[in-house]
């Protein structure tokens, strides 16, 4: 421990004020006043010297029999860790991973007695300048023509493997899938009526029981598996298919039939377009159609192994503690849920329906597809996604400089509910660090912080908050392709967090999304979920709090936002939901947010508290800023206290009610002709998105 020690001593008293020092090294020497008429003086005790710092060696060519040294290094992280363990309580450790891919055989967990001990620090990281790659896939090679007239290439891999993921070429590639008029289709609560003759064919297929049933409309990208065909009946694995016909939005009755879609994925008989893909994990047979100009004897082909990379977690009396990570890249993973009987009943942005409901409904198509008891009793119990990377009952840890790509699900996940973290622990996160980071070419988003569940809102111990999170200077695009319904950055329910100066793109959904709850548990409930509207607190677990939320103080400032909202009519490039004491949302940009619902900005239910200010929406396509304030139970009132002031917009409109009876004011907004921006709004236009590593403070 390094401290120093200053003691008073004052002359002609009794004895100094503290008659026992700590045993030092050296004998401090008391020096006499400088002048007789001097009452006091000083005992000064130099400082501790600090320990030297420990390095520690892995590389690809290692050999877990070394020392760890430059010269003989370790192999693998496991037997890092195993060393890191026997020197953190007394030094700074740093693990130096030279460059190269580091093939993991299970995921790592880090647990408390991995990250800094007594006040040092933990750091993985790779040689500067390079990237260590930890990669949860093997290489598949060995590839034979095996149908000249399609082009259809196999090779051999482990019987039973059956991810859904491939990287070819460094990129995600597309399961084999064909798009099904839902016309062609009846929905029932057993599974699909097949009316179009033509898709009888169906029941002539192989492996039926791996087909997946995609469907997606307003703001779901819903995924349920095949049971049987038989004939004209397409029977359906449960309990996913059935959670996949309650709540809203769902797979029979979406909010819009005219965006939704249907899709049939997974069989060999679907592998029709290039870049296209599917595995038999019976034979050990995976097989490929080559895009135009891909060489099969020298193209580089993952097969993802693992469902997740890394969990740190420790418990709420002793968290992980001072662990960084830095110039790793995470790559090649796939969570296997959605494949199995659960499938993925996609509520919105990673979170998912599961398990039998209580009291579900004869006839779900008809009684609830707009809400119903049944899906108001899961509401606030909905599970998450599991990241690939995952963080719970932490503190001080770090991700900078890294990469995240290439992985089947979300990248990040911080605090998050105890389901979506290996360890089964849990929220419990502060003072986490994700900065300049690259999250690209990702099946889920690049990072979701906070539960969904009541210890996430209202926790039972204070260590379960979320605080201090800063996202920031990070480069996020390609994001959400395999669960398209995810937001690039979730923060459900945190305080304190910073979202700046993030560039974000390339997304079928939102950018950047703040809250969760829709305003059902801030203090007092929410007009809309009571029994003339949806039920909510008529269900058992469901109250009505009396004390605000963990959400609050969240500053979104600086983003660069475009190109979102490439498939989903909902949300917003930025979205707000439920109370959030001064919460921010300021000089962000905004641009080519296309179609005619695009919306910039979404302030939605339950919002309340958040200023908007000096914003630049930029060829938003219906929208600038929206404000859900739920006319339709008033005079009740539930989204109300919000500014909007002094933001430049060149398309789209304002919608919601900014009245005085709800307090939201929307003043001095600027309404631009083209690309005429006035001075101070280029300003914000030039200062967004990820700065320099000089301007960041790097």
């Amino acid at each position: 421990m390094r401290w120093l020690c200053l003691f008073a001593i004052s002359a002609g008293s009794s004895g100094p004020a503290m008659t026992q020092l700590p045993a030092m090294p050296d004998i401090p020497r008391v020096a006499p006043p400088e002048r007789p008429e001097d009452r006091h003086f000083r005992v000064v005790i130099p400082n501790r010297p600090a320990p030297t710092p420990i390095i520690l060696h892995v590389s690809p060519q290692g050999s877990d029999d070394g020392d760890g040294s430059a010269r003989k290094p370790f192999a693998s992280l496991v037997r890092a860790q195993q060393a890191v363990r026997s020197l953190n309580r007394d030094h700074d450790v740093t693990v130096s991973l030279a460059a190269g891919t580091y093939r993991l055989n299970a995921p790592l967990r880090f647990g408390a007695g991995d990250g800094g001990q007594n006040g040092y620090t933990v750091r993985w990281e790779g040689a500067p300048g390079t990237r260590a790659i930890l990669s949860g896939g093997q290489p598949v090679t060995g590839w034979r023509q095996v149908d000249k007239q399609r082009n259809i290439w196999a090779a051999s891999v482990p019987a039973g493997t059956d991810p859904r993921q491939l990287i070819v070429a460094r990129e995600l590639a597309p399961r084999a899938s064909v798009e099904i008029p839902r016309t062609a289709v009846a929905f029932h609560p057993w599974g699909l009526e097949i009316k179009d003759a033509a898709w009888r064919f169906l029941a002539q297929l192989p492996g039926q029981s791996r087909i997946e049933v995609e469907g997606m409309s307003w703001f779901t990208h819903r995924h349920a598996m095949v049971d049987r065909i038989e004939g004209d009946r397409i029977v359906m694995q449960q309990p996913g298919w059935r959670n996949n016909l309650v709540g809203y939005d769902t797979m029979a009755r979406p909010v819009s039939a005219e965006v939704a879609r249907l899709f049939l994925v997974n069989a060999l008989a679907f592998l029709r377009e290039p870049g296209q893909w599917f595995v038999d994990p019976k034979a050990g047979q995976l097989y490929y159609k080559p895009r135009p100009g891909e060489n099969m004897s020298r193209i580089d082909i993952v097969l993802p192994r693992l469902e997740h990379l890394l969990s740190i977690a420790g418990s709420y009396d002793e968290p992980v503690r001072d662990l960084e990570f830095r110039r790793l890249q995470f790559s090649h993973t796939s969570w296997l849920q959605p494949s199995g009987p659960e499938g993925y009943a996609s509520q919105q942005s990673g979170a998912y329906l599961a398990g039998e409901l209580v009291d579900y409904p004869a006839d779900p198509i008809r009684d609830c597809s707009w809400g119903c008891a049944s899906f108001e009793r899961m509401r606030n119990r909905w599970s998450q996604q599991p990241a690939a990377v995952q963080v719970a009952a932490a503190r001080r840890i770090v991700f900078d400089d890294d990469r995240f790509s290439q992985l089947g699900q979300i990248a990040l996940g911080i605090g998050t509910n105890p389901e979506a973290n290996e360890s089964g622990v849990g929220l419990g996160t502060s003072a986490i660090e994700i900065t300049n980071n690259e999250f690209a070419d990702l099946a889920g988003g690049a990072i979701m912080a906070g539960g969904g569940q009541p210890d996430a809102h209202h926790p039972t111990r204070p260590e379960m908050g979320l605080r201090d999170i800063v996202i920031r200077n990070n480069r996020i695009e390609g994001v959400s392709r395999d669960y398209k319904e995810q937001s690039a950055i979730l923060v459900t329910y945190a305080s304190g967090t910073l979202i700046l100066n993030n560039d974000v793109s390339d997304a079928p959904y939102d950018g950047i999304d703040v809250g969760w709850g829709w305003g059902a548990n801030d203090p007092g409930g929410s007009a809309e979920y009571w029994r003339k509207q949806r039920g909510y607190y008529d269900q058992p677990g469901n109250i009505v709090y009396d004390t605000p939320t963990t959400l609050r103080d969240t500053v979104v400032m600086g983003n660069r936002v475009s190109r979102v909202k490439q498939w989903f009519p909902d949300g917003g490039a930025i979205y707000h939901l439920s109370a959030d004491p001064s919460a921010l949302i300021a000089e962000n940009y905004i641009s080519d947010i296309a179609g005619s619902g695009g919306i910039g900005i979404y302030l939605d239910e339950g919002s309340r508290y958040v200023t908007v200010r000096n914003n630049v929406i930029d060829r938003v396509g219906g929208v600038w800023l929206n404000l859900n304030t739920q006319s339709h139970i008033a005079p009740r009132r539930t989204a109300l206290d919000n500014v909007a002031t002094a933001n430049w917009y060149n398309s789209g409109k304002l919608n919601g009610e900014w009245s005085a009876y709800l307090n939201n004011r929307a003043t001095d907004n600027v309404a631009v002709v083209g690309n005429q921006w006035p001075t101070e709004a280029k300003r914000v236009i030039d200062a967004s998105g990820v700065q320099p590593a000089e301007a960041a403070g790097r």
